[in-house]
């Protein structure tokens, strides 16, 4: 397996877990595999592919990742090619005709296309050792992203019982995975064994920031909102790199993606309300390193993979951590340093409970559910990496050093804004008393801000001593105070009704007047510090001349893209890149030490790698 590894893919080593799941498919059995996105999912059935005798089907959600696995995988020598609409009747028969002749390795198809009468007829024809079911949470109702024919999979399977079912996922609970092992049957006529890799990934910064509250900022006269003002400085602090903006509506896709484009960034949208041919050609320049940002609506799968992609944000809040998990991971791909950031104001649950509202009551609850635990997430004051982790059911590794620097904005906020809060605490914490412990916090802080609804009226909670006390902060401010007395501890929240009450550690904090220290920051003060919140990254210091060779380099790795008619990742990726231009080889054999460099690829681009590096020399 190492020497197919190394053959095919240039890589000496394997990813945590990958060796394992490879073994159980070459051993005949069913196997469901959880794995990070960017985890190297892909080679856990692309290796087992090269040692079938016969076919390996890999039922995939979309388009744009069929072409995209097609395209790597001719360019590291392993004969693949995919079945769907996007093709001419002329090169769909070719193709047919290709399968049948015992050439093709790997077949990708939707599973709208697995089902259909021809393409079983196919595979009736040919021989089927593995049939591998790619982004498999959309098997279940419980799945983030459930799409009703993936269901129909099953029916598939009793077509080739002698064929191995693998199943793939990046996100999928405990429900999930037995949904998924029960849909498909995994385990019933073979053994069956189930991998779960680490789903921390440590090179992806985790960042919420709140968007609540205005700015002063203006773009040519225009007045930008908070979560503007924050998205245009993150992005100018990151301008030579990757990117993908998601947000809740095309609207927002096309509003944010106007604005980018006035001030000057490199960006283009992506949304069903494109045609296909924009939408395809704006993913291409976006793969192609031709556009820097690429601004797409939530959830829209991308079917992306792009390794050097340095940054994901979230303009709008997701609906779940499935489908937030997804997309981060997204960033970072080939394991350099990258940021996920989430904006977030109580205006996005508004959004996404209205469209919940319209679901039937049993994906209503499912919704909910999810919805609950991502705001969670977002306010939650504790570290937001174990926050993840604990959701998939993980612990971060007690022998893992967090470095608050490169974790999350909760760690590293965590010591560094500490702010004396015990008065403002003091009076929430009244509040919730005098209104006898049955509100949320919705409720008590509008007593605190001296609100006239009609409910305070009726329950005469106007006459209270707190009513009206706590003017000097917004609403948005009192929730943020609330969510972190939650997370510290001070505050529980019922499971039903989020009523609030008070823990020993509030009550023994209002009895003694104690200190209450906690990482709050008002909002109508951060306006002025959101620029200083991204600076320019430091880069590792290359001289002139190795610079200018980095530039040469990737000068060859755009024109061979050209030339092939492929993304310049599919060339060699970033870390490639780094090794070439440190260990400067001059020959094959030398080339075969560079990372990512295989076989194939060495005898296509080795002359021209080495040519350059010559005349460097």
């Amino acid at each position: 397996m190492k020497k197919l590894l190394k053959q095919y893919y240039g890589y000496t080593d394997f990813r945590p877990g990958q060796k394992e799941i490879i073994e159980s498919v070459l051993s005949g059995n069913d196997t469901l595999t959880i794995m990070p996105t960017g985890g190297g999912k892909s080679l856990c059935y692309q290796i087992p592919s090269l040692k079938f005798s016969g076919l390996t089907v890999v039922v995939s959600p979309l388009i744009a990742l069929m072409e995209d696995q097609v395209q790597s995988l001719d360019s590291v020598g392993i004969p693949s090619l995919f079945l769907n609409s996007s093709l001419e009747w002329e090169e769909y028969t070719y193709n047919m005709h290709l399968i049948r002749s015992g050439k093709i390795k790997l077949l990708y198809c939707a599973p709208e296309t697995l089902v259909t009468e021809r393409i079983q007829n196919l595979l009736s024809q040919v021989e089927v050792s593995c049939l591998t079911i790619d982004e498999a949470h959309c098997i279940s109702e419980w799945g983030h992203d459930f799409r009703p024919e993936y269901r129909r999979i099953s029916e598939i399977r009793q077509i080739f019982p002698k064929a191995v079912c693998l199943a793939l996922t990046a996100t999928a609970t405990e429900t999930v995975r037995k949904d998924i092992k029960k849909t498909l049957q995994l385990g019933k006529n073979k053994p069956y064994k189930e991998f779960i890799a680490s789903f921390n990934r440590p090179n992806i910064f985790l960042d919420v920031i709140s968007k609540s509250g205005s700015t002063n900022t203006k773009l040519h006269g225009i007045k930008l909102s908070k979560a503007d003002e924050i998205t245009l400085d993150f992005v100018k602090s990151h301008s030579k790199e990757s990117g993908i903006i998601y947000c809740f509506s095309r609207k927002k896709v096309d509003e944010l993606n106007t604005l980018l484009q006035t001030a000057g960034f490199s960006s283009l949208p992506y949304h069903a309300g494109l045609n296909d041919s924009t939408r395809s050609q704006n993913q291409k320049d976006f793969v192609k390193d031709n556009v820097k940002i690429i601004v797409a609506t939530l959830a829209f799968g991308m079917g992306i993979n792009k390794p050097n992609v340095r940054y994901v944000i979230h303009y709008d809040l997701p609906k779940s951590i499935e489908q937030y998990y997804q997309e981060i991971g997204r960033a970072g791909r080939d394991g350099l340093p990258s940021t996920a950031l989430l904006l977030y104001s109580y205006g996005d649950i508004k959004k996404i409970s209205f469209f919940i509202e319209e679901k039937s009551e049993k994906e209503r609850r499912i919704a909910e559910e999810h919805l609950k635990k991502m705001v969670q997430y977002a306010e939650t004051a504790t570290c937001k990496r174990e926050f993840l982790l604990n959701h998939f059911g993980e612990t971060l590794p007690k022998t893992e050093e967090k470095d608050g620097e490169s974790c999350c904005s909760s760690c590293q906020n965590k010591d560094s804004l500490l702010t004396d809060v015990t008065i403002p605490c003091q009076k929430i914490m009244s509040a919730i008393i005098r209104t006898n412990e049955r509100f949320g916090a919705h409720y008590v802080i509008d007593v605190l801000l001296g609100s006239k609804q009609k409910k305070i009226l009726d329950y005469h909670h106007d006459k209270l001593s707190v009513y009206g006390i706590g003017t000097e902060y917004s609403k948005t401010d009192w929730l943020n105070i609330v969510n972190l007395l939650v997370s510290e501890k001070y505050l529980s929240k019922s499971e039903d009704y989020n009523v609030l009450s008070l823990n020993q550690i509030a009550k023994k904090a209002l009895s003694e007047r104690t200190k209450i220290y906690l990482p709050f920051t008002p909002t109508g003060k951060t306006g002025s510090t959101i620029a200083e919140k991204f600076p320019k990254k430091a880069k590792i210091e290359l001289s002139d001349k190795d610079l200018l060779l980095q530039e040469q380099l990737k000068k060859l790795r755009r024109n061979l893209a050209e030339e092939y008619n492929v993304p310049p990742y599919v060339i060699f990726g970033d870390k490639t890149l780094e090794q070439l231009v440190y260990q400067k080889p001059l020959s094959e054999f030398e080339l075969e030490n560079i990372y990512g460099l295989a076989e194939k690829k060495i005898q296509r681009y080795g002359e021209s790698i080495i040519k350059i590096i010559e005349e460097y020399m």
